[in-house]
């Protein structure tokens, strides 16, 4: 009699290793890697689909919003080996997460399937063999109201980016795309962009000094004090000024200029400072709760200058290797054995003062947190520490472990405590501060001494304002300790000195500061938030400045569209409604297709509260693209978004009739707050200028010239063309354009600059492409031409690769010929290069990984398997259990295919675990 076996599906290859090794050979462990379907392109169905209600979104609106779902053309094998696999199964665990992504996926797994055994959901927040076995014996239903929120999440951004992208399309750009986070989230960065552009500068000065006791104990120990107030007014500092420069406050509040400072400071010279007044009160600071998904996500921003997707990426590796819980959590909730595994610990390694008489209970912020399990922890119902898990881990997911152990053990600790003091201290101005004369001039300072450190001996969270570079000590938790003082004490001032200070713009959100706004706004989810960074960055609408966002000026144009023509999806308000609706929705207390068809249909009772995307876009009226895609600076000139980057015009110049007004080109490496009048017309002046002229052709007699292009540096020769006639039609006029003799271009080489770059460089440069020779057997010429990727050569329709720029014009016959000899290595494959590191064998095949630099970047390798570094890894930084994870990846989503195949499409059926589904032919 056969041995009965059990089927188990995970979604990731790593899991499934992991979990295998805890249940053992009675069951089989399978990876779905990730979703097996989902709605295709509409491009992509078959014909008889196209035609009829699932044609424009793969979804038919009219009908329940019933979606069409296809499998994955990459997963049509892994589906047939899961069918395979559950032939000889008798029983089916589907143990994906325990989220909406997580449900969605067992859902079409047994829609897909069609099991015949007995199918048991399987949750669990660890991978460890306690928590395995915990979730075996303790199994259940399909959560089909989960499914639900995940399936109108999905449809919504399909109705969404399928409606509104298109808008973007033809008014600002082809290839955009909306989307119902990701635009709030550029509009954030947008709007923090316009903020720094409106700002005004506001000057204060202020005085400061070092004070000391002249009597007692502390005799002669300093401490520095700032003025904070001239007779009855108080100094104003940094914070009394708005955004355009201006006092908040105008009564009771003094500005002082460089002149009333300097003179405050004549007017203390020998002066008798007294202690006004001294206060001491206790010092109480409570440990920061254990991390949830968007916490961690800003800590790690913070602390170890990690990207969000990094930041999951890691986690999700350590995760399913069973070092930390489940990393997509809303709630900082731990499990009695958790909080009793960080009592101990933290008593173990600090002392038992050091853990207070009862267990520290957080409770979530947002009360329809969707993955409502517990927070990020150690793994386990014992903790291990850094120190123990040191030889497995490096690098990122060593870093990132040792915070969230640091944080956990932190949670459960004493509180800091000791005591705060701040004097207020004066002395009367002489009259050498002229019309301050007579007045007190008043100081003040703090201190805080911390007596007890608590969890402070474990752990400080960061904020967004430390200065880069602090690391795990924050301005917060330096000591200061004031001597000691009493109401009347004398006080000697040295160093006195006026300080000039001038207010700064709002900051520019950082990865971290962006994840916390939009969660304090209920937007998107923290599970999402890293996808979303990556989008609008990959779409082109946000870049990075060291830690900064920046807007580009393209998502200045999308988000002026969206807010004139669209504005209740992109505010912030509604957006978060929309969420919370959601949540409703895997909740069970609403239902999927009736807030559809009120978001796509409305419900008749006006824009802002009945909806209506689809008769919003059908009326959306003239919308002129010159005026979306153009940014006002001031004094006529303005910024353009125009099909190959943006520019600056200036419509105040004087040109003939029919031409343009003067342009140039921005350079990426100029933020917009940075574009003021003055930089524009700079750009102008470069724009408009005919080159530095390095000489003349002997050859041709035509001068050669130097300029600056948006895409770097290039020389061309000036021809002297005839002017085209003026009466000509337009198209006349484009003709005889076309028919004039092209300059010859070429672009500086790498190791050449404009300040450098000589007559006898430019003519190398427009010398190429360069003959080489012929190849005797197939009777082709070779030339050598430099390309977007480099050097190469070319012979008919085969390109090869060549080493250096210098090759270029030093390459011969014979030596092309041999590397014609060599077979090729692809498509514009280089020379093998050493690799860059070598990280260990890979235990699937045996054989050693490297990193190696590829066309399209760093890559790792095992001689049969490649897989690209994700862009926010280096070859520096990546680790061996990361290597052996994408190459796993890899393997598992074996090679693309081009997506066509059938499939099926949901029905509405509620709550049943398996829903029928109408195969479409």
């Amino acid at each position: 009699m056969p041995q009965p076996r059990k089927l188990v599906i995970v979604e990731s290859p790593t899991k499934a290793r992991k979990i295998q090794g805890y249940l053992g050979d009675d069951y089989e462990v399978e990876a779905s890697v990730g979703h097996i379907r989902d709605l295709p392109q509409p491009s992509e169905m078959p014909a008889d689909m196209k035609k009829g209600p699932y044609g424009k979104f793969a979804v038919d609106v009219d009908h329940g919003f019933d979606p069409y779902y296809e499998v994955h053309a990459d997963k049509k094998q892994k589906v047939r080996e899961l069918k395979k696999a559950l032939k000889e199964a008798d029983e089916l665990f589907l143990a994906t997460d325990e989220d909406r992504e997580g449900e969605a996926i067992a859902w079409h797994l047994i829609q897909e399937l069609k099991p015949k055994v007995p199918v048991k959901r399987m949750v669990f927040h660890e991978i460890t063999r306690e928590a395995i076995q915990r979730a075996l014996q303790n199994t259940r239903e399909l959560d089909t109201d989960l499914v639900d929120a995940q399936e109108t999440r999905r449809i919504l951004d399909r109705l969404y980016g399928y409606e509104v992208s298109p808008v973007l399309w033809r008014k600002v750009r082809q290839g955009l795309s909306a989307g119902r986070v990701q635009s709030v989230a550029t509009r954030l960065v947008v709007q923090r962009e316009r903020e720094r552009m409106a700002f005004v500068s506001a000057e204060y000065w202020d005085v400061a000094g070092s004070f000391a006791p002249t009597g007692g104990d502390d005799a002669g120990q300093s401490f520095r004090a700032r003025l904070t107030a001239v007779g009855a007014d108080r100094v104003a500092t940094g914070r009394d000024f708005d955004d355009l420069g201006r006092l908040k406050v105008r009564t009771g509040v003094a500005t002082l200029d460089e002149a009333s400072a300097r003179a405050v400071v004549a007017g203390l010279a020998d002066a008798a400072f007294a202690v006004r007044s001294l206060e001491t009160k206790p010092y109480s600071r409570k440990p920061a709760a254990p991390f949830t998904t968007s916490t961690l996500q800003q800590e790690a921003g913070r602390k170890l200058r990690m990207s969000s997707r990094q930041t999951m990426r890691t986690a999700q590796g350590l995760y399913e290797n069973g070092y930390i819980t489940y990393m997509r959590t809303d709630s900082p909730t731990l499990s009695t054995e958790a909080t009793d595994a960080a009592r101990r610990q933290a008593a173990e390694l600090y002392g038992p003062e050091y853990v207070p008489g009862a267990p520290r209970l957080y409770a979530p912020k947002n009360k329809g947190a969707q993955e409502a399990h517990e927070a990020i922890r150690p793994a386990g119902d014992s903790f291990r520490t850094p120190a123990q898990v040191a030889r497995e881990l490096s690098g990122d997911q060593f870093r990132l472990y040792e915070l969230i152990w640091k944080r956990t053990v932190a949670s459960q600790m004493a509180d800091a405590k000791g005591s705060t003091a701040s004097v207020r201290l004066a002395a009367p101005l002489s009259d050498a501060a002229g019309d301050l004369a007579g007045r007190d001039a008043v100081f003040a300072a703090s201190g805080t001494v911390i007596t007890f450190r608590g969890f402070l001996a474990a752990y400080e969270e960061s904020t967004d304002v430390e200065p880069a570079g602090d690391g795990e000590k924050s301005a917060s938790a330096r000591e200061t300790r004031l001597p000691r003082m009493a109401e009347g004490d004398a006080l000697r001032g040295d160093d006195l000195a006026a300080d000039g200070h001038a207010t700064t713009p709002p900051a520019r959100y950082t990865e971290a500061s962006l994840v916390k706004a939009l969660e304090e706004l209920g937007i998107g989810r923290p599970s999402t938030y890293a996808a979303t960074i990556s989008t609008v960055q990959d779409r082109g609408y946000v870049r990075t400045k060291g830690q900064a966002l920046v807007p580009t000026w393209l998502a200045f144009a999308v988000i002026r569209l969206l807010e004139e023509h669209f504005r209740w999806l992109v505010d912030y308000d509604f957006t978060a409604e929309m969420e919370a609706d959601l949540d409703q929705i895997a909740a069970g207390e609403r239902e999927r297709v009736a807030w559809l068809t009120r978001f796509y249909f409305g419900d008749g009772t006006g824009e802002a509260t009945g909806w209506g995307l689809r008769d919003i876009v059908a009326n959306l009226g003239e919308i002129d693209p010159v005026a979306i895609n153009s940014v006002e600076i001031g004094e006529g000139i303005r910024v353009r978004v125009g099909r190959y980057g943006p520019y600056v015009e200036d419509l105040g110049a004087e040109v003939a009739e029919g031409q343009n007004p003067p342009r140039a080109s921005i350079p990426d490496d100029v933020a917009p707050d940075e574009l003021s009048v003055a930089v524009a017309r700079e750009l102008l002046a470069a724009g408009a200028d005919d080159g530095k002229e390095l000489g003349t052709d002997p050859a041709t007699g035509h001068p050669i010239v130097a300029k600056s292009g948006r895409y770097g540096p290039f020389v061309t020769e000036v021809l002297d063309l005839p002017e085209i006639d003026p009466s000509l039609s337009a198209a006349a006029k484009k003709k005889a354009k076309a028919a004039q003799p092209k300059p010859r271009t070429g672009s500086l080489l790498q190791s050449m600059t404009l300040e450098t770059v000589t007559l006898e460089d430019a003519l190398r440069i427009l010398s190429l492409p360069r003959v080489v020779g012929t190849d005797p057997e197939s009777g082709d010429e070779i030339t050598a031409q430099n390309g977007r990727y480099g050097p190469y050569l070319k012979k008919g329709t085969d390109s090869r690769t060549i080493a250096s720029e210098e090759q270029l014009f030093t390459i011969t016959l014979d030596e092309a010929l041999k590397i014609y000899a060599e077979p090729k290595r692809g498509r514009g494959a280089r020379a093998a290069t050493p690799p860059l590191r070598e990280l260990g064998d890979d235990p699937t095949s045996g054989k050693p990984i490297v990193v190696k630099d590829g066309r399209f970047g760093p890559y790792v390798t095992d001689g049969e398997t490649n897989r690209t570094l994700p862009r926010d890894v280096t070859p520096e930084s990546i680790t061996a259990e990361h290597a052996v994870q994408l190459l796993a990846e890899k393997r598992a989503a074996g090679p693309a295919k081009k997506r066509r195949t059938t499939s099926t499409a949901k029905t509405t059926a509620k709550k049943t675990t398996t829903r029928k589904t109408t195969t479409k032919k």
